[in-house]
């Protein structure tokens, strides 16, 4: 196998593990919504997941690891998808909620600080920012 096709596989794992894991939050209140649809299509999309990887993600969302990236702000990125598919049908269940902490203890965050990160987060998607002032805004959320 050439050397380059080892970073391709990993990435695609990355991403896989990712979309997953956007999968399962948007399961966690046991169904998902039109607007959550049109959201897992355009991650996949983003994410370069294949219409059979799709699939089988959809039928089994935890057959694949979330592998935390290393650098806080990929971390941080992902945060954000999760965040923004969480409130993409804009109803916070209590499920989705809990589903996003345990997302951002996989991510990484520690315990105690991932209650006020993820509330940071949530309440920056909801005022629809981008990307880029998210991560602005989390990078100096205590400065």
């Amino acid at each position: 196998m050439p050397f380059s096709e080892l970073f391709d596989n990993e990435f695609k794992q990355r991403n896989r593990g990712h979309f997953s894991a956007i999968v399962r939050v948007a399961f966690a209140d046991g169904k998902i919504s039109q607007e959550e649809q049109e959201f897992l299509n355009k991650i996949a999309s983003t994410l370069q997941i294949s219409e059979e990887e799709y699939k089988e993600i959809l039928s089994d969302p935890w057959k694949h690891p979330i592998n935390p990236p290393y650098l806080y702000t990929q971390r941080l990125e992902r945060l954000y998808d999760l965040a923004r598919m969480v409130h993409v049908d804009h109803h916070l269940g209590d499920l989705q909620e809990v589903m996003l902490r345990r997302m951002g203890l996989a991510l990484g965050f520690t315990p105690g600080n991932v209650d006020f990160i993820v509330s940071k987060a949530l309440s920056l998607v909801d005022k629809k920012v981008d990307l880029d002032t998210f991560l602005f805004e989390m990078e100096n959320m205590n400065k």
